[in-house]
């Protein structure tokens, strides 16, 4: 989708310089600079993603983790 948008011109210079460095386009640029802000400003998002996956992970215990982790709390200086 195209759009258009306002941005200080010390903003887009950087943006200019960042593309060519990463030899990526400046619509590549601002992007991954929202995808970015838009995670970074949607926490909602995040805590149900991590529910749907703790909801989807088998809660019986597990031998086999359980036994390392009694192995490691016995090597570790409290």
């Amino acid at each position: 989708m195209k759009t258009a948008v306002s941005i200080p011109n010390d903003v887009f210079e950087k943006v200019e310089r960042l593309a060519r460095r990463g030899r990526r386009s400046r619509s590549e640029v601002f992007s991954a600079a929202l995808r970015e802000y838009v995670a970074r400003h949607a926490p909602d998002e995040v805590t149900e993603a991590v529910d749907r996956v703790c909801a989807a992970v088998n809660d019986q215990p597990d031998a086999f983790v359980s036994a390392a982790a009694r192995r490691l709390m016995k090597r570790t200086e409290w």
